[in-house]
């Protein structure tokens, strides 16, 4: 075997452990793999960096900028809003407005960023109704997944369409996706709302512990009730008039303040500052046993157990809320301790929602993870400022949140966004740069500064397609992809055109199951174009088809970041994913199978 050949196999196998193994980024694997491939000689230094300057990069990063556009203009809580309105309180009715809602704000916008808009809409709406949770959240990031299929702007169409381009053939346009991508989200959602919501888990939250028609109560669900207690401080304890940031309890102690109750009435303690004064009573979060095997006195009089309760640690000015970790949150790897989140906040952490269950200890050193959910105690007034934070995504009700912008910026975004697509839709050679301009017209209209654009692009995205392009570009020249689609051929071109697509889609699908989409799509489509060639098919029909199986990440929360961010708030479990998952993909394969052929003819004329 030639060497390149051999070099770029060997880069594309470790690159594939290591996006199996989760232990290293995804997007730190693809510029892993794109310098390897610059100094091994496999690639050409600009071939190397190429990625950077595709149609591609330009067009995601100048979605994230349009996007943002609509967000700080308020175009994006008005669809939330809508949701309000169009729902009412049947769960049936709030299934499929969500499922249609989430699938239309996909069509414009990174999949995440559409579930993550509609989140804190429909935790607010399942507060007010008997409509448990886990019903929803899974169709909400099915239908954002779904409605993905439809658009180029999906980030492993974009590299499929990158690929296409980078071999000397026409990418795809702005709508080409529509008519099968657009099929295929029709009967997911016909599915989910005519029989797969049965499937769905009936979990009310995390751990499904709530009464059929009680209020989730947080603090059951994180099950603090087992590592809450209260403490009187006497008369003569050294504590009195120490602030909290000075005294032993954390240090020496191992327990955590969580609240004082001050003539009869629960104070906020999210300031260090906060003094604590005799006959006050502190709840404490900790080991109740090793705690009392210390020598406590004279810092505190331990008091009777009680049954904890969410309204034990909220008053009039205190509340106790949920919040998501938002995809680009700048917290991802920090700690609480290192991240000072009281101090930037404003709001104690009582737990950690991960992978299905509650964390309560060391919560301080604990690096935060993507799809972390966190219990906060903290001042009432806070919430509305908090929901404006990039960082968090809180799950309150929409009339906790701040109020929209005015509406006359609105319509200029939202007139920004309109012209930008339709030209893009005239003129799909020119979309990168007509997409950018848009953006910039986003910025020099004063809807948005560099300072707002630089902080929505969500630059591991980027990155990760800059890295992942050359890979693809390598597999080409260096006959990787030729070797592999011989291989592939072999197997299937026996059995005909449809059972080739049928292969090339059923690997991407199997694949993206585990891995993330856009490495696959990255690796598939050059075996796919150029299994197209040496059979004389139509390499964007193949390469359609690659895309669009790409997509089909419902079997596994793995599959996407938007089934992982749905997972803490509503608890669901692996088992969930793949009961309704498996039955989704075999429709949505199906319709695929049957209409890619009539829109996209497998044979060249």
């Amino acid at each position: 075997m030639p060497s390149d050949l051999l070099l770029t196999l060997l880069i594309l196998f470790v690159a594939a452990i290591l996006l199996l193994s989760d232990r290293v980024r995804a997007d730190l694997v693809a510029l892993l793999a794109m310098v390897a491939l610059g100094l091994t000689g496999v690639l050409a230094p600009r071939e190397a960096l190429s990625g950077f300057s595709s149609s591609a990069v330009v067009t995601m990063a100048a979605v994230f900028v349009l996007v943002a556009g609509l967000q700080v203009t308020g175009v994006t809580n008005q669809a939330g809003a809508l949701l309000l309105r169009v729902a009412g309180n049947s769960e049936y009715r709030l299934l499929l407005a969500v499922m249609v809602l989430g699938a239309l704000l996909s069509l414009f916008m990174n999949n995440i960023a559409a579930a993550a808009i509609l989140l804190p809409a429909v935790a607010g709406l399942v507060s007010r109704t008997q409509v448990k949770i886990s019903r929803l959240l899974m169709p909400l990031a099915f239908a954002t997944i779904l409605g993905g299929m439809a658009t180029l702007f999906t980030t492993s169409n974009l590299i499929v369409s990158g690929t296409l381009r980078g071999q000397g053939l026409p990418g795809f346009g702005l709508l080409d996706f529509l008519p099968v991508g657009g099929s295929m989200a029709l009967a997911g959602i016909a599915f989910v709302a005519l029989a797969g919501h049965r499937l769905l888990p009936a979990r009310s939250g995390m751990d499904g512990r709530r009464e059929a028609n009680s209020r989730l109560d947080l603090v059951d669900v994180y099950q603090l009730g087992e590592r809450l207690f209260r403490a009187r401080v006497p008369a003569g304890s050294a504590l009195i008039g120490r602030p909290l940031a000075t005294s032993p309890l954390r240090d020496d102690f191992g327990v955590t303040v969580v609240a004082l109750e001050r003539d009869g009435q629960t104070i906020p303690v999210t300031s260090p500052l906060t003094e604590i004064a005799q006959d006050d009573v502190i709840v404490l979060e900790g080991n109740l046993d090793e705690f009392r095997r210390r020598d406590v006195e004279p810092y505190l009089e331990i008091l009777p157990p009680r049954q904890w309760r969410e309204g034990d640690l909220e008053s009039s000015a205190v509340v106790v809320v949920e919040a998501v970790l938002a995809p680009r949150s700048s917290l991802l790897g920090q700690t609480l301790r290192t991240s000072r989140f009281r101090d930037k906040f404003g709001m104690a952490v009582l737990g950690i929602w991960r992978q299905g269950r509650p964390v309560r200890v060391h919560l301080g050193d604990l690096p935060l993870q993507f799809g972390d959910a966190l219990l906060l105690q903290g001042p009432r007034e806070r919430i509305a400022l908090l929901a404006t934070e990039p960082d968090l995504i809180v799950l309150a009700g929409e009339a906790e949140r701040a109020p929209a912008p005015k509406p006359e910026k609105s319509r200029v975004a939202i007139g920004i966004m309109g012209v930008t697509l339709l030209l893009a839709t005239l003129n799909p050679v020119l979309i990168g740069e007509i997409m950018l301009a848009g953006a910039l017209v986003m910025v020099v209209s004063r809807l948005l500064t560099m300072d707002q654009v630089y902080s929505a692009i969500e630059w591991r995205t980027i990155f990760l397609v800059a890295g992942l392009l050359p890979l693809g570009l390598a597999m080409e020249q260096s006959g990787a992809a030729t070797l592999l689609a011989e291989r592939l051929v072999a197997w299937l071109q026996p059995f005909g055109p449809l059972a080739l697509l049928a292969g090339l889609a059923l690997l991407a699908m199997l694949l993206v199951q585990v891995i993330n989409g856009a490495a696959v799509a990255s690796v598939i489509t050059p075996i796919a174009i150029q299994a197209a060639q040496q059979t004389g098919l139509d390499p964007r029909a193949l390469a359609m088809g690659v895309a669009l199986a790409c997509s089909m990440a419902f079997m596994t929360p793995l599959g996407h970041a938007v089934n992982i961010l749905v997972m803490g708030p509503a608890g669901y479990r692996f088992s969930d994913f793949f009961r309704i998952g498996l039955p989704l993909t075999v429709v949505v394969f199906t319709v695929m199978m049957v209409l890619l052929p009539v829109f996209w003819p497998l044979t060249t004329p």
